[in-house]
């Protein structure tokens, strides 16, 4: 049985909250694919704000959303990380089954983009969200995000 984050496994678009310095909210909508239907895994651009923000807090508020972020339903609390790319890979199957076509027609069109453009593709980047409480049973640390060095 489904229960938090993996409640939202089968929407299309999810809502996805980061979190800026100062603390303030900002929700972006995703698609979002699992494999498991307990945590979630969303794919995007290396260099989105989201990026920047999950890697120096990885709280994050998920909830079901149409494609312009309109919110409904129940909002769960998670903790989010970057995948490395290895970890990343199921997750472009996953996306192609789910979102087919919409996919295919999104990936030929930033090809064309950046051929115009002449920027080179970058790779993808995959975060995995989980529910806040899984993520303090697995000791995840959820005061700053990433590491940070020893002064």
């Amino acid at each position: 049985m489904m229960s938090g984050v993996g409640t939202l496994a089968d929407e299309k678009y999810i809502s996805l909250t980061t979190f800026k310095q100062d603390g303030t909210p900002v929700a972006t909508p995703v698609w979002v694919v699992s494999d498991d239907g307990r945590r979630l895994l969303v794919w995007t651009g290396p260099q989105t704000w989201k990026v920047k923000r999950l890697r120096r807090d990885p709280r994050v508020i998920v909830s079901a959303s149409d494609l312009r972020g309109r919110t409904r339903g129940e909002s769960y609390e998670g903790v989010g990380r970057l995948l490395d790319i290895p970890q990343g890979s199921l997750v472009e199957p996953l996306l192609d089954r789910k979102y087919g076509v919409t996919r295919r027609l999104l990936g030929m069109f930033n090809g064309i983009l950046r051929t115009v453009t002449r920027k080179q593709p970058e790779p993808a980047a995959y975060i995995e969200i989980v529910d806040a409480e899984v993520a303090k049973s697995r000791s995840l640390a959820l005061d700053g995000g990433a590491r940070r060095p020893s002064r």
